[in-house]
């Protein structure tokens, strides 16, 4: 029996792209002010609610700089992993903070439709279009990046839910200038609280599923146990392991049993090559064993 890990480093997909998240970070830190400036000399509930979002944006935008950063740190004893993990994490933070703020702005919004005070509607108008811009910039600048990081998918959604919010802003903003329907704001808010919602919730079970260990969805471990188990030379496959260490970086591990005589290290080249090349899996380690030895041992 050997047990015979191939490793392949693969560094994390989100640490190339430091630089649009900190040009991200500055330009939504800056709007943030001018926005809280805004919600409170118009008397709006939706740049307020847009304000506070933006607030979670900026704090989100910030733990996802610094899950990067921490994440290129090398392995050591105490984490042999390294520290991908911390993309991980800040995704499940920022996920948590998006679906409070979804729940806070439709319980605002419920308390505005019982009495919908004067908004100065104008003012609201051209403090949202500036958010619009500024949102639509930072959704150009991450929305490559987010392709390949869960980290990175959060930050985007950050920045997306918050040009639907300057969006709805807007609209508000039009049919009170022109009806002078204050209804609409607190209607507005509870729309933007309710658009947040689903997407965050996906992205904190894709989250979840990483820190569970889950098989990741881009892998079809039924196609790898077959594709495996026609390699010659093996005669089964069994305690087979996929997981994601963070967005983009699979592992695996699994237990192959060989016919007698195989050439071992031959058998285990052919193992490394179907997996890596064929299953989007960056690290493998494979147990070759002969036939019987398996009645020994515990299986997960």
């Amino acid at each position: 029996m050997e047990n015979t890990p191939t490793q392949i480093q693969t560094p994390s997909a989100a640490s190339r792209h430091k630089k649009n998240l900190l040009i991200v970070l500055c330009l939504s830190g800056t709007y943030l002010i001018a926005e809280v400036i805004g919600g409170i000399v118009t008397n709006s509930l939706a740049l307020l609610a847009d304000a506070a979002h933006m607030l979670t944006d900026v704090v989100g935008l910030l733990l996802a700089f610094i899950a990067i950063k921490i994440g290129e740190r090398k392995a050591d004893p105490s984490r042999t992993y390294g520290y991908y993990r911390t993309e991980i994490l800040a995704a499940v933070i920022n996920a948590v903070v998006l679906l409070g703020i979804s729940i806070y702005v439709l319980f605002e919004a419920y308390q505005r439709f019982q009495n919908p005070p004067e908004v100065q509607s104008k003012s609201m108008l051209i403090v949202a279009g500036i958010g619009l811009l500024v949102n639509i910039v930072g959704m150009m600048i991450l929305r490559k990046d987010s392709e390949g990081s869960l980290n990175m998918k959060g930050a985007y959604f950050e920045v997306l839910s918050d040009m639907l919010t300057s969006v709805g802003v807007m609209i508000a903003g039009v049919i009170m200038l022109t009806t002078g329907w204050y209804y609409a704001d607190p209607l507005i808010s509870a729309a933007i609280g309710l658009l947040i919602f689903p997407r965050t919730w996906r992205l904190l079970k894709e989250a979840i599923n990483v820190l569970l260990e889950g098989t990741p969805k881009d892998v079809d471990i039924h196609g790898l146990r077959q594709s495996l188990e026609k390699i010659p030379g093996v005669k089964n496959i069994h305690d087979l392991h996929v997981w994601s260490l963070t967005s983009s970086v699979n592992a695996m591990s699994a237990h192959v049993v060989k016919d007698t005589g195989v050439q071992q290290n031959q058998l285990l080249k052919t193992l490394t090559e179907t997996t890596v090349n064929n299953f989007k899996i960056s690290h493998t380690t494979f147990q070759i064993e002969e036939e019987g030895y398996e009645e020994n041992e515990v299986h997960l």
